[in-house]
């Protein structure tokens, strides 16, 4: 079964895949227009990848219209870049993808704080628009390594013979709802890490 919304993920393709007509999904990351050809950079959870659309790709007056952060599914064609525009800081720099035609998952309304870029805002900016900060590069690497290193440590107690215990944590609120308190001290157990 074919999925809906990808064919590749925006940090996969290369060389080897020019001249394959593929699809796309992801967040619109920078655009950038060059007076009837429009550079989109495309970012998933993977990668990004340039999307390219000109005069005569039925995509590029949708393209330009959307802000960044908008979430799109790209159709088009895998071509290789130049030699003078190739970007050697990334996976898929040696290729672009031209648009055929986009389908707008959701349009983005104009960010409180931009994701491209690595600007210094007030923790309590980057709190309230949390959902923005986790898609910032900085941020998004920091869980990807937190995730590597959970994941290898439990692997290696495994392999040594370990199992995780997780018991449900039972708790009650005060009626004011100012604290929460365990339902029983003599039941309550936390997660437990035990060598069988």
């Amino acid at each position: 079964m074919t999925h809906p919304f990808r064919t590749h993920d925006c940090g996969t393709l290369t060389t080897s895949e020019v001249g394959q007509s593929v699809r796309l999904s992801g967040w619109i990351h920078r655009k950038r227009d060059h007076g009837g050809l429009l550079f989109v950079d495309l970012r998933d959870h993977y990668g990004i990848t340039q999307i390219v659309a000109d005069e005569d790709s039925p995509a590029l007056g949708l393209l330009d219209s959307l802000r960044v952060e908008s979430v799109v599914t790209i159709d088009g064609e895998v071509k290789a870049r130049n030699a003078a525009t190739v970007n050697p800081n990334l996976p898929t720099g040696e290729i672009e993808v031209f648009a055929r035609a986009v389908n707008v998952q959701s349009k983005a309304d104009e960010l409180p704080m931009p994701v491209a870029g690595e600007q210094d805002y007030p923790e309590d900016i980057r709190l309230k628009y949390r959902f923005l900060d986790l898609r910032r590069e900085s941020v998004h690497a920091n869980m990807l390594l937190r995730s590597q290193v959970i994941s290898s440590l439990r692997g290696r107690m495994t392999d040594q013979g370990f199992i995780e215990i997780q018991t449900p944590i039972l708790t009650a609120s005060s009626p004011e709802g100012a604290r929460d308190y365990p339902v029983s001290y003599t039941h309550l157990t936390l997660p437990t890490i035990l060598r069988v």
